[in-house]
């Protein structure tokens, strides 16, 4: 409760890993334009910056898929757009596209079948569905001691 070799707790340690006044990362940019390379109707959306997380931009195909990556601040808005050439949007104005949407979702879908599925093989062995575990069945004739 009270702890006397504590640091003064009075300042948060909540803070971006960069001040909001630098630019992106020359990883991130490298990682960017590789990802857009070969892919059609590129689009790049803004996230702003929270307590916990940095200014990132999400780039997404016509597909749906997506990649994220931190841009440090709003120089680094510019940078994207130039990097990148695509049209940028903010996201708290225009929301993720629905086809990032929708790929999320089947993803999130074909998961939980995969769980679903290994949970029932893992019933039908005779073990606990979720721990892999063997379960002891006293009505079981095998079991018999």
């Amino acid at each position: 409760m009270f702890n006397i070799f504590r640091r003064n707790s009075s300042r948060s340690q909540l803070r971006p890993p960069r001040g909001p006044g630098e630019t992106i990362r020359q990883a991130d940019a490298q990682a960017l334009s590789e990802w857009v390379a070969g892919r059609a109707f590129v689009e790049a959306f803004i996230e702003p910056e929270t307590v916990v997380n940095e200014m990132s931009v999400v780039v997404v195909d016509e597909n749906g898929d997506y990649i994220r990556r931190f841009i440090g601040g709003p120089k680094g808005i510019d940078a994207v757009a130039k990097l990148l050439g695509c049209p940028v949007y903010d996201v708290e104005e225009t929301g993720y596209p629905q086809r990032m949407r929708d790929r999320m979702e089947r993803e999130r879908l074909l998961r939980k079948r995969e769980e679903q599925r290994l949970r029932r093989e893992r019933f039908e062995r005779g073990q606990n569905p979720d721990t892999g575990e063997a379960v002891h069945r006293p009505d079981d004739p095998d079991d018999a001691e």
